[in-house]
Parts: C-alpha cells; structure tokens; sequence
C-alpha cells in the first residue's frame, strides 16, 4: 500500500497536480501526433499505407476506441486511485509506441494502433476531472489554460521531433524515441502525486440516469465541443499530407510548420486565464468559431504555401480559444460528483466528432483533393458558430 500524505499548505497540493497533470496531458497529446506524423511518408512508400481512406478508417476505429474506453474508465474509476491509472496509461502509450516500429502490415498496424488510443483514453476524463476538482474553489481559468497548453506543448515537440526524425533517419525512429521519452515523462508525473490523497468519485455504480443528467448539464455547449473535435481531427491527420503532398513540403518542414501551429495555440491556451478576465469565456468561444471559419476557407483554397501556412497559424489561435474557454465554463457549472461523467462526455464528443470526420474526410481527399476537408470544415465552423451562440443566450435567459 503506497504512503498517502497531505499537505498542510492546499496551494502545494494544488500546485503538485497541476504540475503532474500538465505533464501527463503533454506525453499523452504528443504520443497522439507523433504516430499521425508517420503516415505521409509511409504513404509516399507504399508501406503499411497505401491511400488516404485507409488513414481515415484508422484514425476513425481509433477514435471511436478512445470514446468506448473513456466511458469504461470513468465507470471503473472509483474502484482504484488515480495514480494506479496514471501509472498503466503511460505505461501503455510508452509500450504500443514501441510496438508500431514491429509491423508488418497494415492490419498489423491498426491493431497495434487501436491499443494504442485504448491507454491514450485516461488523461481527458481522470486528469481533466481531477484539475478542475484541485481548483474550485480559486483559479480554475487559469488551471485549465496551463493543463490544456502543457498538452498543446507536447504537440508542439512532437511536430518538432517526429517529422524530422522521420526524414533523418526512417519512419520508426520517433516512434523510439516517443516511447522512451513518455515512459520518462510518465515517471515524472507519478511520483509527484504518488503520495497525495486525491479526491475519488462516489463508489457506486454509475447509471444510464446518471448519465443522462451529466449529458444534459453539458449541452449547452455541444456545438463547441463538436467543431473543436473535427478541427483537431482534421489537423493532425491530414494537415502533414496537405503540405507534403498538395505543395511538395519536406517531411522535416513540414513538422516545423506544424509546430508553429501548436505553438501558437500553447501561447493562447497560456494566455486564457488573463484573456478571460478580460473578454469572458463566452466571448472568447465565439471569436475561435468565427476565426475558424475564415482561415479553413483561406487554407483551402491557398495556391501557394505560404498562404496556407500563414493561415494554418491563424486557424491554431483561433482553435486554442475553443478548447480552454469549454473546459473551464464546464468546470465551473458542473457538480464536482458530476465533473469525471462531465469531462469524460465533453471528450467523447469531441473524439466522436473527430471520428466521424476524419473517415469522411479521407474519403473526400481521395475523391475531390487533399484541401476538400479543409473547405467542408469551414462550413461547420459557421454553422457551429451560430448553433454556440444561440445555445449561450438560452443559458444566459436560464440563469
């Protein structure tokens, strides 16, 4: 049985699980893309891959066992600390990275794939629910900025470092270099919340009723969420082929770019808690939906790559706005028994969304061009931009 300590000063509480959230968040996105970076050059081989509707159909069964397995570990979760589900997600993600290197096939692959998304589905129920319950009473804005920025910040390295280890080297060197780069930022993120006793949910048996209510209480902002999904969906899975295929982009630029496109979004996200004092969460929600709508239409029909890089950027700060100002208004108006159903349904229909797109948005590329999804996307900001607004204003009556 592992020591539980509390400490007497809460603010060290709170700093140490923000801290080791912010680090789980960072190895569990970075993991994500890291695998995605791979497949323009496994594509441009002919190996494992052989046409964008096969990156659709994985990205979509991996999406889908991420939403499956969110709902299984919220309803296991009062049955062990969040430490021993901490310990097996990275564990895993450091175990299945590894793996990738070893196929053979593309069924092979996809196997390995789906597993992989299985132990990537702890962090956005367990760890998001776990931050917001840490902050309350006091600074929630500003948390949920840091932890959500700390996962765009492992994006931003794995863009980095996986496409030019692609190009350098071969496809299976970052997916080494992942594996043991998680499984050292996996034992950081541990041993600093080892020995805290941390808030646990109600031990009882969670029921489709219970589930109902949580579903409802975060309705309002469904548009949001939904959009927020597909846009993420759409960026990491075919943004690489965008900019290595359609404009002859070097694997190692290409990387770079999208980098900047994270990075871009981990300074927003950071800047969340100041930009929402002083423009309000609702606002901010808005202006990413509006913003969206212009730079996909702008990235899609650019003739020239510096206008779809350029526009890439733009679409990072106005995407970054979106996730933040979600997370943090569910923490604040959800009950805290409620907030691990909340945070694991709010990340289901985002990875649902995502799932869903991404398999059409494969099959629109092969179709049509690899900038097609981009333009369809854009559709789906307006529509999500007025479908957010009119659902704000009916809380606000509510209220």
């Amino acid at each position: 049985m592992l020591p539980i300590k509390i400490y007497k000063n809460p603010f060290m509480n709170r700093s140490r699980i923000l801290a080791s959230s912010a680090i789980f968040h960072g190895l569990n996105d970075g993991a994500t893309v890291a695998v995605p970076m791979t497949f323009p050059l496994l594509l441009s081989q002919g190996y494992l891959l052989k046409n964008y509707s096969q990156i659709g159909i994985m990205s979509h069964l991996g999406l889908l066992t991420t939403f499956i397995f969110q709902i299984v570990i919220v309803q296991i979760s009062p049955l062990a600390r969040y430490q021993h589900f901490l310990l097996a997600s990275f564990v895993g993600i450091s175990t299945t990275l590894f793996l990738f290197s070893q196929a053979r096939s593309y069924w092979i692959f996809l196997l390995i794939y789906l597993l992989f998304r299985l132990f990537d589905s702890f962090y956005h129920t367990l760890g998001l629910a776990l931050v917001s319950k840490a902050h309350k009473s006091e600074g929630m804005d500003l948390a949920m900025g840091i932890q959500s920025g700390s996962g765009n910040f492992g994006v931003f390295i794995a863009f980095l470092t996986a496409g030019s280890m692609a190009q350098q080297f071969s496809w299976k060197a970052p997916l080494y270099f992942w594996s043991a780069f998680c499984f050292l930022l996996g034992l950081i993120s541990y041993f600093l919340v080892r020995e805290l006793d941390l808030p646990r949910d109600k031990t009882e048996v969670l029921t489709l009723t219970y589930w109902k209510v949580t579903f409802k209480a975060i309705l309002p902002y469904l548009p949001a969420l939904i959009f927020a999904g597909g846009g993420w969906g759409l960026t990491v899975y075919f943004a690489p082929s965008l900019f290595h295929h359609r404009f002859g982009v070097s694997m190692g630029k290409t990387g770079i770019i999208l980098a900047t496109w994270i990075g871009l979004g981990t300074l927003i996200t950071y800047l969340f808690g100041c930009l929402s004092r002083l423009f309000g969460r609702e606002k901010l929600a808005l202006a990413g939906l509006g913003g969206s709508v212009f730079s996909l239409i702008l990235i899609g029909l650019a003739p020239r790559v510096w206008l779809a890089q350029i526009n890439l950027y733009l679409f990072g700060l106005f995407l970054f706005l979106i996730f933040p100002a979600i997370q943090a208004s569910i923490g604040s108006h959800i009950p805290r028994e409620n907030q691990s159903q909340a945070f694991s349904l709010a990340s289901n229909l985002q990875i649902i969304s995502g799932a869903m797109l991404s398999l059409l948005f494969g099959f629109i590329s092969d179709l049509f061009s690899i900038q097609a999804p981009f333009l369809m996307m854009a559709i789906f900001a307006l529509l999500a931009c007025g479908l957010q607004n009119s659902a704000f204003k009916s809380q606000r009556e509510k209220t």
